[in-house]
């Protein structure tokens, strides 16, 4: 273990996954987060001592030069879809990644992977989309040759998309979604994991790589496969427009005049306007052929992590079983 990659953000969605891989790879991993105390699940990733979770504040220079001493590598994978108190999308998006590309070149790191998202458009009418365009900008002006990932939705067991639509299930017979024909390519969370390793071990030429799964499906056929695998029945409701834009201000003032206590997860003005276009990879960028990845489908993973929100949970093939013995009876 002679080599250091430290990833910031490294105990998120997309970061753990990264940071498991790294281990299994040989290297020591730091995981550079807000609150290392609530990050502790990292560490068994490895053998004792070789994956550890460190306090960092992305926003400050000296915080981020300091978990990067003796670094051969970093990763970032640090990004919000929603901006709460000092951490807006150009704080955390577009500086956050200027200052750790300058810091890493600077001390004279020899790799850096950005993870950043399809849909990074510096003319977008979204904050999230211009701030993520920023970023991208701002990593290749200090280190051009770094690798960056432009995933589409990612999906896997902690994932905050199928899951929160899922659990919308439980309480509504009505599913109500907005921009329904928008199409996205979704993509397995621990393939963005293989080509971020990829990346670091120096497997993939420099620049910028579009990750998507093997199917492009719009938001409303995302829905009723989800509700297929989760068996359940419900009316999924495509908002017109202005209800849509109506419903998203008012999720967004009730957040401000709770004085942030009371986040919005549900849905943003912001996110309202990323919704306008689809979220596929372009038909000319590189992807995962050039990094010689097959990922992996939705059908062949979501009854993996969504079938506790079943009806019967984990039961349900087993009743099914007993229904089709009773039948045959």
């Amino acid at each position: 273990m002679s080599k250091l990659v430290t990833i910031y953000g490294g105990s998120g969605f997309v970061g753990r996954y990264i940071a498991r891989r790294m281990a299994k790879e040989g290297w020591r991993v730091r995981v550079a987060v807000r609150r290392p105390n609530e990050a502790m699940y990292v560490k068994p990733y490895g053998v004792p001592g070789q994956v550890e979770p460190v306090l960092c504040n992305i926003r400050d220079d000296a915080s981020v030069a300091a978990v990067m001493q003796g670094a051969d590598a970093v990763v970032n994978c640090v990004g919000i879809l929603n901006e709460l108190g000092k951490n807006t999308f150009d704080a955390v998006q577009a500086d956050g990644a200027e200052r750790i590309a300058r810091i890493a070149a600077g001390q004279g790191v020899s790799a850096m992977v950005h993870v950043s998202a399809i849909g990074a458009d510096q003319d977008s009418d979204s904050a999230y989309a211009q701030s993520k365009a920023a970023g991208e900008a701002a990593v290749l002006e200090h280190m051009p040759e770094a690798v960056i990932l432009r995933p589409s939705i990612i999906f896997g067991a902690e994932d905050q998309f199928f899951n929160r639509f899922a659990a919308m299930t439980r309480l509504s017979p009505v599913l109500p979604i907005a921009h329904a024909d928008t199409k996205f390519q979704p993509v397995y969370v621990d393939d963005v994991a293989k080509a971020a390793v990829a990346a670091v071990l120096g497997q993939a030429e420099p620049g910028v790589y579009e990750l998507g799964g093997p199917e492009v499906k719009s938001f409303g056929a995302l829905m009723q496969q989800m509700l297929e695998v989760i068996d359940r029945r419900r009316l999924v409701l495509s908002l017109p427009g202005p209800i849509a834009k109506l419903v998203a201000l008012g999720f967004d003032v009730l957040q401000f005049v709770s004085f942030q206590l009371i986040e919005n997860k549900m849905l943003t003005r912001d996110q309202l306007k990323n919704l306008e276009a689809d979220n596929v990879v372009s038909e000319d960028a590189k992807g995962f052929d050039e990094l010689g990845i097959h990922p992996v489908s939705l059908a062949s993973v979501l009854p993996d992590y969504l079938w506790k929100f079943r009806p019967s949970g984990q039961y349900r093939e087993l009743m099914d079983s007993a229904r089709n013995l009773r039948n045959d009876l």
